[in-house]
């Protein structure tokens, strides 16, 4: 797997992150909706990766930078057909790497609460993330579930 940065361009990063984009409504509220859309991944604050295998896009990754020395983990997905094949693990050392590299001392994320988040807060507390309470401009939702770890 090449775990490349990304420009936002191409068409198979929109046709993801529409993918992404159209499961956060099927599964979160709208107030409760953190997911950036392809705009709002180009701020110079975001850094993206995406990730292929074989010519094909498989999942994607970002980090946010909070100020200081603090990073966000944003629009983590994995391509449908790639689920459950180590797409995300892969993904997550790489942005966690980056951000020991930017000599982050803390990486958080926000993810949902619903059922359907299950398997990336198990991921998420695989590596060391531990549920924190809202940061940077989060409220409390009783929709999100935030985590943290410091590196």
């Amino acid at each position: 797997m090449e775990i490349k940065l990304d420009d936002l361009t191409g068409p198979e990063i929109a046709d993801l992150l529409h993918e992404h984009l159209r499961s956060m409504e099927k599964h979160s509220p709208p107030e409760s909706r953190h997911a950036l859309d392809l705009e709002g991944l180009r701020r110079p604050e975001i850094t993206f990766w995406s990730a292929w295998e074989h010519g094909e896009l498989v999942g994607c990754g970002a980090l946010k930078a909070l100020g200081g020395e603090h990073g966000e983990l944003k629009s983590m997905r994995t391509a449908r057909a790639h689920l459950r094949k180590g797409v995300a693990r892969r993904i997550l050392a790489h942005v966690i790497e980056e951000a020991e590299r930017r000599g982050y001392r803390r990486l958080s994320l926000e993810t949902g609460s619903m059922a359907a988040f299950e398997p990336a807060r198990r991921l998420y507390a695989g590596f060391g993330f531990e549920v924190c309470g809202p940061f940077a401009a989060y409220v409390e939702d009783p929709n999100s579930v935030f985590m943290t770890k410091a590196l």
